[in-house]
């Protein structure tokens, strides 16, 4: 199967992901966003698993519905100068 940036296409071994459409093409994957709202690169060795799909099947999530992954917040440590560290030790 050729696969061209903008094709409509379902994923043979994920069929919980919906329909996806191509959005960027490179020698190694394809990034493809499907309809649960999460863009996934699909390496090259694994583009067999691919299979057209009806272009009307391919309704992604709206942004603000997207599954987002959720990241702790980190807290900044500052760091002491030179000066202080060297003040510290006296």
């Amino acid at each position: 199967m050729s696969i061209k940036r903008g094709d409509v296409i379902s994923h043979g071994g994920a069929s919980q992901w919906g329909a996806g459409k191509v959005m960027e093409i490179s020698a190694a994957w394809v990034a493809i966003h499907f309809n649960d709202g999460i863009v996934r690169k699909i390496a090259s060795s694994h583009l067999s698993e691919l299979h057209p799909a009806d272009p009307a099947s391919f309704l992604p999530l709206a942004v603000d519905e997207q599954k987002l992954p959720h990241r702790a917040p980190v807290s900044k440590v500052k760091k002491g100068t030179r000066k202080t560290a060297a003040r510290s030790l006296d």
